[in-house]
């Protein structure tokens, strides 16, 4: 082949692959686009160097609960037993490398990603729980930590240093959804400080919502799914059956909002059920059906608005989260997909907001990380399935 019919057919093989790719792309394109929404929706990307670099050669284990404080600090839960990690992660502590060991369970953060304080374990006059599981602060400052160990069936209260400050119920107990003394396994904790009340999501091994009070952590009341007086028997969800009457569990979150109602996730059974402080059934919204396994409600956060216009919701089995309209329920669209990089998920597990309207989010099993999604105004919707999180102009 001489030199002028080589150029011509590298220019014709170059030309075609131009057009391919354009092709290519423009059939992504569409099958991305959402039909365009004059609804305005908040919108984030993902900040890629949230949080700053732990010291000590820190590495966090699965992060399963998230909190923020009035400061906008962040408190982050993560379980710290050799157990969570490989063996190739723990070379510090073996002795077999420069790097690395676990950070304490407790990880307080300011919202630059500082670490600003770091605490927890075992100690005199409480029972550690053996599996961490949800975190939250009160209006005082002090720090509510869950387990979903099999003998977590206590909640401990610390102040924000980790001062041991109070033991609600009893470790150790079976499962009884109807005990006012115990509880099973709790997944998440929430307080009204309004009404000075902590919702338990209780949980991996009770399956109903319990109510304490926040000053002194008297047991005051609980409920099952539909407000029905709840059950310890194994429920199953079919998603071509009718929906169970009792949570299938675990019960995930139970999260009051501004205007009195109390939002619960019954993650096993795709949906979420909202509820009146008393118990008494309001509605019930299923998400993603079809999912099975683990199910697609782990964790709900609001928008900082005062009418908490949005609902942001974790799914952890299909890693992603959902923008939802709180008025209707509806999914707007859905951000993130599977994998390792910023913006993806592995197990989406726990999500909160900040003052400013940003994201948090933690992931569990193999994802170990929080990433944080800064918010972004408000603007119409235009892709409503795995919309991307990082900027326009970097993709």
């Amino acid at each position: 082949m001489n030199k002028r019919k080589a150029i011509l057919l590298f220019s014709f093989l170059s030309i075609s692959a131009l057009a391919f790719l354009g092709v290519s792309q423009n059939k992504l394109q569409k099958t991305a686009q959402a039909v365009n929404s004059d609804r305005l929706s908040p919108q984030f990307v993902v900040d890629p160097f949230w949080p700053q670099p732990l010291p000590n050669k820190w590495i966090m284990g699965r992060t399963i609960g998230i909190a923020i404080d009035e400061r906008d600090h962040l408190f982050v839960v993560h379980r710290d037993q050799d157990s969570m990690f490989m063996s190739q992660e723990l070379g510090l502590d073996l002795g077999r490398a420069e790097c690395c060991t676990a950070a304490p369970p407790i990880l307080e953060f300011d919202s630059a990603g500082n670490l600003i304080n770091a605490w927890g374990g075992p100690g005199d006059g409480y029972t550690w729980p053996e599996s961490n599981h949800g975190i939250e602060i009160a209006a005082d400052g002090n720090v509510w930590i869950g387990g979903n160990g099999s003998g977590d069936s206590h909640v401990l209260v610390f102040t924000r240093d980790g001062q041991f400050v109070r033991e609600i119920g009893i470790p150790g107990e079976p499962v009884d959804s109807l005990s006012t003394e115990s509880f099973g396994r709790v997944a998440e904790i929430a307080i009204d400080h309004s009404a000075n009340e902590a919702y338990f999501a209780d949980g991996y091994g009770n399956k109903r919502v319990a109510v304490v009070d926040v000053a002194t952590g008297a047991f005051k009341r609980f409920w099952g799914a539909y407000g029905n007086e709840p059950i310890d028997e194994r429920v199953v969800y079919d998603p071509n059956e009718p929906l169970p009457q009792q949570f299938v569990g675990p019960v995930h979150c139970a999260e009051p909002s501004n205007d009195g109602l109390i939002y619960v996730c019954d993650r096993g059974a795709d949906r979420v059920q909202i509820f009146r402080p008393d118990g008494t059934f309001v509605s019930e919204h299923i998400y993603d059906p079809a999912t099975l396994a683990q199910g697609s409600t782990w964790d709900i956060a609001f928008s900082p608005d005062e009418d908490q216009e949005f609902i942001y919701l974790a799914d952890g089995q299909n890693f992603k989260i959902s923008i939802i309209d709180r008025a209707s329920m509806e999914v707007l669209y859905t951000f993130g997909d599977g994998g390792r990089q910023p913006g993806l998920f592995y197990a989406p597990h726990s999500i909160a907001t900040d003052s400013e309207g940003n994201i948090y989010t933690t992931e569990t099993y193999e994802g170990k990380r929080v990433q944080k999604f800064l918010y972004q105004g408000m603007r119409p919707v235009t892709v409503r399935d795995r919309a991307p999180t990082w900027p326009a102009s970097e993709l």
